[in-house]
């Protein structure tokens, strides 16, 4: 927990009363210990859809398709979803998310099966909105592709960067079995914040995000 529970707590009851279908599918997650994005990041998502307005987005980890219809459901914009997901498990519960949530509506939700670094090298065209939210260990190595997707005023956020805190600590005290994701976090972080093509902010809403805009 990188901000006060208390305050979480707080922030949490300001929140309006999420609809049946949302609130069924953060239950189920909390039930079977899916992670989904949490509630103080809806809000911050919320936020940065009315104002970027994307029509395509491109999710990295679906799970069991909270996130991609939480975007589907806030936005007025969005035409077109491409989402990615490699557990088996998870991908039954998204089909079924997805079908039902998309049977009275027209946007396009396209669930892309497999391995999330070998899949964005097949997609094409641009994404106006890139919610980077997979395996951790792979930010960094999916980064060069994701930004080739992006135009230019194009986002990417990249979700659970501050790894509960933990990110701030030498390798030397992490344990050995983190170390690998520990390094490409903090590889891609400092990459994000200076590369030249983009600007980046970081923030502690959740587990930490990175916004970054393609500004060349």
């Amino acid at each position: 927990m990188i901000v006060d529970e208390n305050l979480t707590k707080y922030l949490h009851s300001l929140e309006p009363e999420g609809k049946p279908f949302f609130e069924d599918l953060r239950q189920f997650a909390e039930e079977t210990g899916v992670p989904i994005i949490r509630r103080e990041m809806e809000s911050f998502l919320r936020l940065l859809l009315h104002l970027s307005k994307p029509e395509r987005l491109l999710e990295i980890g679906t799970g069991i398709g909270y996130s991609t219809l939480f975007f589907a459901d806030n936005s007025e914009s969005l035409k077109e979803i491409v989402t990615m997901e490699n557990y088996e498990p998870r991908l039954v519960e998204a089909r079924k998310n997805i079908a039902e949530y998309t049977k009275d509506k027209t946007i396009k939700i396209n669930l892309m099966e497999g391995d999330a670094a070998e899949s964005i090298k097949t997609c094409s065209g641009s994404y106006d909105l890139i919610f980077l939210d997979g395996p951790k260990a792979q930010y960094i190595h999916m980064l060069p592709t994701l930004l080739e997707l992006m135009p230019v005023g194009g986002l990417l956020i990249a979700d659970n960067v501050l790894q509960e805190g933990d990110i701030i600590d030498s390798r030397y005290i992490t344990p050995r079995r983190q170390r690998t994701i520990h390094e490409r976090m903090r590889g891609f972080i400092w990459e994000v914040k200076h590369n030249e093509n983009l600007e980046t902010t970081m923030l502690t809403v959740g587990d930490g995000v990175t916004v970054s805009r393609k500004i060349r």
